[in-house]
């Protein structure tokens, strides 16, 4: 199974996220969501799997950034091209296992995901 974490590195989760894999000797390929860009396909896919709601980190710098009637306006077709602009807006991160996606981590989570 190809397993893609997606993020950016200097993330504590994601850095957490990593440091868990690497322990574990799970191969891994990490994407940087600033250095390596988003596809709209793939982004559209995540929200429709996800919901745009569980994709986004409204406690994120990113969110708050937005003005309020972004926010409150906000729906997948709106997130969609907030999360283009700026990727930095998604949970992260973002675990693609060739199966499903998952966001944030929590060890426990993973090794359900990932041992199983």
């Amino acid at each position: 199974m190809a397993i893609t974490l997606y993020g950016i590195p200097n993330c504590d989760t994601v850095k957490k996220a990593r440091n868990w894999l690497e322990q574990e000797n799970i191969a891994y390929q990490f994407h940087d969501f600033r250095k390596d860009g988003l596809e709209s396909a793939q982004v559209e896919q995540w929200i429709d799997e996800l919901g745009w709601e569980t994709l986004v980190n409204k406690r994120s710098t990113s969110w708050k950034a937005l003005d309020d009637n972004q926010r409150k306006s906000m729906d997948a077709k709106s997130a969609l091209a907030a999360i283009l602009e700026s990727p930095t807006l998604i949970k992260r991160p973002l675990l693609d296992n060739g199966k499903s996606r998952n966001v944030g981590f929590k060890a426990a989570d993973y090794e359900q995901i990932l041992k199983t």
